[in-house]
């Protein structure tokens, strides 16, 4: 009798070509994977958030400098002047409108929907650039579209004081929770759909 001990012999397959190639494809799908999320969810990145900027955010443009928020005071509902500063929130939602402006009211039903859908997480700031004789009109119309708060602008200075400046309404800004913009678009748009939520998941994954 021997006195050798052997183990379990190993199948030809375990120590063959097909593992290696099995582990091999395995970290290449781990690689790919996490190389979206990095290029998806980085700012400037290959791919970047551009590349979510298609479909209802075809014109969102992302910030390369990442321009601070303004200081440029506006007013709220109680008429007392504010900042963009003193709303805070993991990420602003500054968007410019005016009653006059038909395109405006027809996507801040979406802004609205918006803001529900993300409490405590995206804070709308719709700032009104109507002037003070058409004040009551604007606030009757945010108030028809709650959660939304109304706020006036009414010297216009808002669209001046950021970076590039605005050139026509509505625009909306987002602004990430160090008060740089992150990314804007010049129009309408649909603010509560499938392509704005994944704009928006994406800037609030990001840290």
């Amino acid at each position: 009798m021997s006195d050798t001990l052997e183990g379990p012999k190993q199948s030809p397959i375990g120590r063959g070509p097909w593992t290696y190639a099995l582990w091999a494809g395995a970290l290449i799908g781990v690689a790919v994977v996490l190389y979206i999320i990095v290029a998806v969810l980085k700012p400037g990145g290959h791919g970047g958030l551009q590349s979510l900027a298609h479909g209802e955010m075809a014109k969102l443009v992302v910030a390369q400098s990442g321009t601070p928020e303004p200081s440029t005071p506006f007013v709220d509902p109680q008429g007392h002047a504010v900042q963009l500063a003193d709303l805070k929130a993991p990420l602003v939602v500054v968007n410019l409108w005016a009653t006059w402006c038909a395109p405006c009211v027809r996507e801040m039903p979406t802004l609205a929907k918006l803001q529900a859908a993300y409490p405590g997480r995206i804070r709308v700031v719709a700032i009104s650039m109507d002037k003070d004789e058409l004040r009551e009109r604007a606030r009757a119309f945010i108030g028809e579209h709650a959660p939304l708060v109304f706020y006036q602008d009414p010297k216009l200075a808002l669209p001046f004081a950021v970076s590039p400046a605005v050139e026509g309404f509505p625009t909306t800004i987002i602004y990430g929770r160090d008060g740089r913009e992150r990314a804007r678009l010049s129009g309408p748009a649909d603010w509560d759909g499938p392509d704005a939520r994944g704009v928006f998941d994406a800037l609030l994954a990001q840290p």
